[in-house]
């Protein structure tokens, strides 16, 4: 093994060895120390409070920047404004494997009913050739029912087994780009004037997604040295999901709510918009990840030398939940779902390896980002393990003459109060979510809606299970050097939206 692929190997442990090594000092000191654990679970919570405070204030925030943009109509504001809009072209990558053709349909009917020209639009159809009948047929009935409305319609099948791949999303949209490429040179297109988009095969965008991202694309400085990121909206299906599902979904949703309005700290996550000049230099997608959606983040942070950055689009993309016919089935493939999101940990040695060499980067943002992550992935593993279950630990095992001090004895009342106030938090996002609800279709019961605020109790039970389990699990994964491959989450037919 090469010194440089050991140092990697190192670095691929390292988040994991902290996790255990945190959980392993925390869950020993319970037993002889439970006093010093008692003080840092209080202090711990307390932190969280004020983190879940100062969630709320920018949930809050991101919610009406989020209803005044979908309110304008942005073709008619390019127009006005009299941009150069009609000089750009949007490219937008549709990457499916085994999904049905109702789920691929309905992708394509709301991109073509979107407020924005749609012969502007090179679509690109990306298949594998794992799934080559039922994808031909597919694509087949697409073209022909679709084709018509854009510039360009491209189909393309990955060849299985290429070197130094990993089969999923990032190797079939790396041979596409590819693909795309050959035919934009054809055309004699600007590489500044295209606009890429990549999207999971179930993303239903908003009417105004193009115009709104024609508008930001054309707004900010330097566009080449941006990705744009949307709100992502698991409620496609929500209706007729189970409640786990709808909470856990609608907490990606409000995570990402919140980070829009810090740019400085985010990475793109799932169906996301950017440059192709910035796509063509960083090679395309990496084609051996799982985590291929944040990857090219940090793809393009590193090839610019830190001279890049998300731009919030606080517009909607919907998306659907996990749900198959089983109700076990669909928690357990939730469960996979988020552990795949988890493995996303796999960024942190590629990030640091990068970073360190190279000295074009200002320090302040490779530290900023390397923290960030590190910071992010252990907090999802153990914010809710300490908040939920260490927190008791320690005073179930404390010995007597531990149990008599004033403090041991008030700290029940102290952790229960701030579980009350943390609450608050909580009501603020149910009342969110219900604003966020496509139309009841029909055939789902009225009762529904209670179950829909019913839901929320089972927070402390989601936060745990498919929340710090699924990080867990994949830092553990890493650190052990058990690989994983990317898990495709099985789709639904999906209800409207507007």
């Amino acid at each position: 093994m090469k010194i440089i692929d050991r140092k990697y190997r190192l670095l691929e442990i390292m988040p994991g060895a902290l996790l255990w090594a945190t959980l392993i000092i925390l869950l020993s000191l319970s037993f002889i120390r439970p006093f010093w654990v008692i003080i840092f679970i209080i202090i711990y919570d307390l932190f969280w409070l004020f983190r879940i405070v100062y969630f709320s204030f920018y949930l809050i925030l991101s919610w009406f920047r989020y209803k005044k943009v979908i309110k304008q109509d942005w073709l008619a504001k390019l127009i006005k404004e009299k941009s150069n809009y009609s000089d750009y072209y949007h490219l937008i990558f549709l990457p499916t494997y085994k999904e049905g053709y109702d789920v691929v349909s309905a992708t394509f009917k709301r991109i073509a009913e979107t407020n924005y020209p749609n012969d502007k639009m090179i679509i690109v159809l990306a298949g594998e050739e794992r799934d080559k009948d039922n994808f031909l047929q597919i694509a087949k009935k697409i073209e022909e029912e679709f084709a018509h409305n854009f510039l360009k319609f491209i189909i393309t099948i990955h060849p299985q087994g290429l070197p130094k791949e990993t089969p999923g999303k990032g190797s079939n949209v790396h041979y596409a780009g590819w693909k795309a490429k050959e035919l934009i040179d054809e055309l004699q297109i600007n590489y500044d004037k295209i606009i890429v988009s990549t999207f999971d095969i179930d993303t239903i965008v908003h009417k105004e997604y193009f115009g709104y991202l024609t508008h930001k694309y054309l707004s900010v400085p330097d566009p080449s040295k941006r990705s744009f990121q949307p709100i992502a909206i698991y409620a496609n299906n929500i209706w007729t999901s189970n409640a786990i599902v709808r909470v856990v979904s609608f907490g990606t949703t409000f995570w990402l709510m919140n980070e829009l309005l810090h740019p400085e700290r985010v990475v793109t996550f799932s169906s996301h918009s950017m440059s192709f000049t910035a796509l063509v230099d960083v090679g395309f997608w990496d084609k051996d990840v799982v985590s291929e959606d944040s990857r090219i983040f940090l793809q393009c942070l590193i090839k610019y030398h830190g001279n890049y950055q998300v731009e919030p689009l606080h517009i909607p993309v919907y998306m659907n939940t996990v749900m198959t016919d089983s109700y076990w089935e669909s928690l357990k493939n939730l469960y996979k779902q988020q552990r795949r999101w988890a493995w996303g940990v796999e960024n942190i040695p590629y990030m640091i390896t990068n970073f360190l060499g190279d000295k074009l980067t200002p320090l302040k943002i490779r530290i900023k980002h390397i923290f960030n992550m590190i910071e992010g992935m252990m907090s999802w593993a153990l914010a809710p393990i300490l908040i939920f279950v260490l927190g008791r630990l320690p005073l179930a095992v404390a010995n007597e003459e531990v149990k008599r001090m004033v403090f041991v004895q008030n700290s029940p009342f102290i952790l229960e109060n701030i579980m009350r106030l943390a609450m608050l938090g909580i009501l603020l996002s149910a009342l969110i979510s219900f604003l966020l609800l496509p139309p009841k279709p029909k055939t789902v019961s009225k009762f529904t809606f209670l179950t829909m605020v019913l839901q929320w109790v089972l927070i402390p039970v989601t936060i745990i299970i498919f929340g710090a389990l699924p990080a867990i699990d994949a830092q553990t994964r890493l650190m052990l050097g058990k690989r994983m491959g990317f898990w495709v989450t099985p789709k639904k037919i999906k209800t409207e939206n507007n």
